[in-house]
């Protein structure tokens, strides 16, 4: 089973409090004792990012380890990658991601570890990277259409409730030429197995996800049937 799961945000860095997403993304590995690894490059490796990742995972049955392109943990990414049950990409700049990535042949890797089945997670950068490409802040002030590893289909717009613009910018972009494709509210996530999009889990009661379509010319917006994982 090759999964990849998109998160338009939450997570442990934008809902502390609220781990209900970041166990879903664990289980999904269906192994005892996970090993998931995080990816911060999107933020440029922060060093209390990558420390709020270890103080969230280490409450959960897992064994969690981050990968830093600045320090990197060893001479054979490959391996490294290849080892872990659960690849988990943080937010920030996408396009500083897909230099870095490609740089050091990361793009390669991932593909290689979702091909085997190893999960591949992600919250707004970490999102949409997985995509043929999607809606990015990463030119401070604008929001603009990015390329990004294409192993999904299709196109992604994360935070799609959560950041002003966002959704009138996705909109915008297909009109003129953006591939169609999903987006998510802050707390929705969208859950790919073999590329086909099988479900939407939220954090929050109200979070949803979507189908985004241009249709004669105009926007067609789909709301996802939505599971809230809370009670």
């Amino acid at each position: 089973m090759k999964q990849i799961i998109a998160l338009g945000g939450g997570g442990f860095s934008m809902e502390p409090e609220n781990p209900l997403l970041d166990q879903y993304i664990l289980r999904q590995s269906l192994k005892k004792n996970p090993k998931i690894c995080f990816l911060p490059t999107a933020s440029g490796d922060a060093e209390g990012y990558i420390e709020r990742f270890y103080q969230a995972f280490k409450k959960h049955e897992c064994v969690p380890s981050h990968l830093s392109l600045f320090k990197p943990p060893s001479a054979d990414l490959r391996g490294f990658v290849l080892e872990q049950d659960v690849m988990y990409v943080g937010g920030g700049n996408t396009r500083n991601l897909m230099v870095l990535w490609r740089e050091w042949g990361l793009d390669h890797i991932l593909r290689e570890a979702y091909e085997k089945g190893i999960v591949l997670a992600g919250i707004s950068a970490g999102s949409l990277c997985w995509f043929e490409e999607g809606v990015t802040d990463s030119i401070p002030g604008q929001l603009t259409q990015i390329s990004c590893l294409g192993i999904l289909k299709g196109s992604n717009c994360p935070h799609y409730d959560g950041e002003k613009d966002r959704r009138s910018s996705y909109h915008d972009l297909i009109l003129h030429g953006l591939s169609e494709g999903y987006a998510a509210d802050d707390g929705a996530t969208l859950h790919f197995m073999n590329g086909e999009l099988t479900k939407a889990v939220s954090s929050r009661p109200h979070a949803k996800g979507y189908k985004v379509s241009k249709v004669s010319g105009k926007i067609n917006e789909e709301v996802l049937p939505t599971d809230y994982l809370g009670f």
